[in-house]
């Protein structure tokens, strides 16, 4: 019993101390100061805390957005997950009907993929040749709403009895070659035949029957598709595909479903996610944006040391004060602790401005167009902005505990003083 009362006892004074001393922090922000100096540091504090945190606000949501629109159309050009490996029609089904049990999984469709090179009027190009089903790919991808022209279908000329396989191409690679829907090209195929008269490459003709725009350069400049059964056949694969695309319900559960495939799919397939197949500039990516935090971060820490000086030249200005306060029973912790308290106050009220600020400059950005990007290059003309709780969390964090670093030596510097002294000479 009488412990119980002793820790309510301790539990009440502690309440009575943690108040008082968010009251003399709250008093000390507020009062009046000596000269200018002093309310200009506290400005300057706070606003620089503001500012600080409203850059990486603003830069990180702008950094998420491009990435998030990259991932969208890396997505829409190709599916979640790839399941490589060379395989006849019925190895395909039969690995198919086990793919497709998977509860993450919500379509697949057959694939083959090769390179080739292009050549038309004396102009070659390798390229990345992609085979596919178009019934079965608009089930795993958005290749089938990409078409900037044509389609599926080559356009057949006046007295021709056979029409050339169709061939889709990038249209940035289109333009680099000078080709356009309805010119006939030849594939060269990397590996070759046997003849009478020696080894010669393998060729064949194929039409131009439409273009594909995906917004991502890489594919748009660099992939040519044809059907499926035509491009087994021109790379000698015999009717064969060499990979089985997955598209998921949540491309998010893409690393999770992609080693649950590789256990069912086994030796000799290799399963790859959609990042992992652009693996180069996922990493990019997050680099940059991980570098540029750690930039906009020092735009913060430099408003800490702001919030140092101005704790520092509030020690010095209430030094008698703080005398007084221990003369009547303030320990020294309880010095620290309105110190500390001051610093958290100053921090709080920057940090709180500057979320409000960032997201107000995200929200201008993506609703006015303030930035207008070139859609020849970026294939965008408006800035995208992807705010996420996990970023404004970690900015939130990691501006606290630069503003309490900074707290530290003003406040143990106050709570050293000797009341005798302070009394003095305050």
């Amino acid at each position: 019993m009488k412990d119980a009362v002793r820790r309510g006892r301790c539990v009440f004074f502690a309440g009575i101390m943690m108040k008082f001393e968010m009251f003399i922090a709250g008093r000390y922000l507020k009062a009046k100061r000596k000269g200018l100096f002093a309310i200009i540091t506290t400005i300057i504090g706070v606003a620089g805390v503001a500012v600080g945190v409203a850059a990486l606000v603003t830069t990180l949501s702008v950094m998420n957005g491009f990435q998030d629109d990259i991932q969208k159309k890396i997505t829409g050009a190709q599916s979640h997950i790839v399941i490589f490996g060379q395989m006849a029609p019925q190895a395909y089904r039969d690995l198919e009907s086990k793919v497709s049990r998977d509860p993450d999984v919500a379509a697949t469709a057959p694939m083959v993929l090769g390179q080739a090179i292009l050549t038309i009027s004396g102009r070659s190009l390798g390229v990345v040749l992609r085979g596919v089903e178009p019934s079965r790919e608009k089930d795993v991808s958005l290749l089938q709403r990409s078409f900037s022209e044509g389609g599926w279908e080559p356009k057949k000329r006046l007295g021709e009895k056979e029409t050339p396989p169709p061939l889709v191409l990038g249209e940035e690679l289109a333009k680099n070659m000078n080709v356009w829907t309805g010119d006939d090209v030849v594939l060269v195929s990397p590996k070759s035949i046997a003849t009478a008269i020696g080894i010669i490459p393998k060729m064949k003709k194929f039409r131009v029957s439409g273009l594909i725009k995906t917004g991502y350069y890489e594919f748009d400049n660099g992939m040519g598709y044809a059907l499926a059964e035509d491009a087994s056949e021109f790379l000698g694969l015999g009717g064969a595909f060499t990979g089985m695309e997955v598209r998921l319900h949540d491309m998010q559960q893409a690393p999770r479903a992609a080693r649950r495939l590789t256990v069912l799919a086994g030796f000799p397939y290799v399963v790859k996610t959609f990042a992992d197949m652009n693996r180069t500039l996922y990493a990019a990516l997050k680099l940059e944006k991980f570098v540029m935090f750690l930039i906009l971060t020092l735009i913060v820490f430099v408003a800490a040391l702001n919030i140092a000086s101005n704790l520092i030249l509030l020690s010095v200005e209430k030094l008698r004060d703080i005398g007084i306060m221990r003369a009547m029973g303030a320990t020294p912790g309880v010095i620290r602790r309105i110190f500390l308290l001051e610093g958290f106050l100053i921090g709080t009220t920057g940090i709180a401005l500057g979320i409000a600020l960032g997201l107000a400059l995200c929200w201008a950005i993506s609703t006015f167009n303030l930035v207008e990007l070139p859609g020849d290059i970026y294939y965008i003309t408006r800035v995208p902005v992807a705010v996420k709780l996990s970023d404004i969390t970690a900015i939130v964090l990691g501006s606290y505990a630069l503003c309490f670093l900074a707290t530290l030596y003003p406040a143990r510097r106050a709570s050293a003083v000797s009341p005798v002294e302070a009394i003095h000479y305050g």
